[in-house]
């Protein structure tokens, strides 16, 4: 099936409307069992909603995303109504919503009824003329996501409706889906990988989606839906293997938003799923290259896409439909990172001799030792990965040198050194860890399971210090 390419969501949600008004757009759960929500019905919701906003003379909706058909049908409505649409996480502590909420400008917020009147939010006069972007940028709707950055205050990035959508078609074009699949939802929409993977991917191919129902029914979501096709995070991917919790119709996974090990994929794949790894960035509206062969971590650059390598192997992007119109209200953050139309993602990889990119790193998961020594972190941690029973540990640079950050007991020190010795021993005594550092509570990470290293390596100095 050609693929059609869509300009807004209401284009979009009208075109299905038009070819089949009766069949199921979403399934949510009510009860353990499946309510099936038809493409007119929820035109219909969007259509009224929209209108309703309109009415109200503001400017720009903030978002507070619970996955819900409530959450979807507001960030729709919101675009039909020309409105700016800021898109939040609604596990976020309320400093951090009030940061964002000022920072973007929010003068209208739309909530989950089960947060109602537990947070407060100060909202501002809305967002003035000076937002305004170029001339030459689409005429969408503008939605803002923030980055899940690992080592900066996140970052506000202007999407829009059309580079959302181009991102799904190009996704879709690579990995199809059918009316006949279903698409479990069970990313946050407010991280773009979600929104696009977990939602887009599955409407611009005219499959329905499924609305899990958060963490404590993932097992239950699977069973109940019955989907043949999700989109995952690492983190995730590994909580629903180890409950078993694939229902036999799945066919399809698609892994994104972080580095997954490869006794995770092979796993999938001795189920008889096919896996597939995407890698992409808010900043291109998700995706840039998929797998769709045998090798998961060969990745095929999508259409509307080209990759180049700069001499250092940092991975450069021109997505002139996808890439994002900048940061909000930072050109200079926009100026340091998009140059002449070309994003400099920061990340590290290489094109093999058929094209297809391979992620080797990631600039800022690297550490510089004092005689120009680098350190790739996420492969010094594949191998430490190996050697220990532990899950939850990071690497972090800590007075120019490697330290491993976990959790547990101190008593434990001497047990972890003597298994991580052979591993040790392949590296120069510069390479080595210095410490082991032990800290209470889980390793800090973004909802997309990135770690926070600025943030660990704060809390590990404070011990070393003896303030905590």
């Amino acid at each position: 099936m050609r693929m059609k390419r869509y300009s807004t969501f209401l284009q979009l949600i009208e075109e299905l409307s038009g070819q089949n008004p009766d069949a199921p757009i979403f399934m949510k759960a009510s009860w353990n069992q499946v309510t099936p929500v038809s493409r007119s019905a929820f035109l219909n919701m969007v259509c009224k909603k929209a209108d309703a906003l309109r009415q109200t003379g503001k400017r720009c909706l903030g978002v507070v995303c619970d996955g819900g058909l409530d959450c979807i049908v507001s960030i729709f409505a919101s675009a039909a109504a020309g409105m700016q649409t800021v898109l939040l996480d609604a596990a976020s502590p309320d400093e951090i919503l009030q940061a964002q909420i000022r920072a973007t400008d929010v003068d209208l917020l739309w909530l989950p009824e089960d947060l109602e009147g537990d947070v407060e939010v100060t909202l501002t006069d809305g967002p003035g003329q000076d937002m305004a972007v170029s001339s030459g940028a689409d005429p969408s709707a503008r939605l803002l996501f923030f980055t899940s950055g690992t080592t900066a205050m996140s970052k506000a990035v202007i999407l829009t409706e059309q580079s959302l959508l181009s991102s799904a078609w190009n996704g879709g074009s690579m990995l199809a889906l059918s009316p006949e699949d279903i698409l479990l939802c069970v990313l946050p929409l407010n991280h773009v990988f979600g929104f696009v993977c977990s939602l887009l991917w599955g409407l611009t191919c005219g499959a329905p989606v499924a609305l899990g129902r958060g963490v404590r029914h993932f097992a239950e979501d699977f069973s109940l839906f019955k989907p043949t096709a999700v989109s995952l995070i690492p983190l995730l991917l590994d909580y629903v293997l180890r409950q078993n919790a694939f229902n036999e119709e799945l066919r399809t996974v698609l892994i994104g938003a972080g580095d997954c090990a490869p006794a995770l994929l092979s796993s999938v794949c001795s189920r008889g799923i096919h896996v597939s790894f995407g890698y992409g960035l808010t900043e291109t509206s998700s995706g840039v290259a998929i797998s769709t062969g045998g090798d998961p971590y060969a990745l095929d650059v999508c259409p509307d896409d080209t990759v180049t390598i700069a001499p250092d192997g940092e991975i450069l992007i021109s997505a002139p439909t996808c890439i994002m119109q900048g940061y909000y209200k930072s050109p200079q953050d926009t100026a340091a990172v998009l140059k002449d139309g070309v994003l400099y993602t920061g990340d590290l990889g290489r094109l093999d001799e058929d094209g297809r990119l391979h992620i080797t790193g990631r600039k800022k998961d690297m550490i510089v030792l004092p005689d120009g020594t680098k350190i790739f972190l996420p492969e010094y941690e594949a191998q430490i990965a190996e050697v220990l029973g532990i899950r939850d540990f990071a690497v972090i640079e800590l007075q120019k040198a490697p330290v491993l950050v976990t959790t547990g007991s101190i008593s434990q020190k001497p047990q972890l050194q003597e298994a991580l010795r052979p591993v040790m021993a392949l590296r120069p005594r510069g390479q080595q860890l210095r410490d082991i550092i032990f800290i209470r509570g889980k390793i800090p990470r973004t909802a997309t399971g990135k770690v926070k290293r600025q943030e660990l390596a704060e809390q590990a100095a404070r011990i070393l210090n003896g303030q905590s």
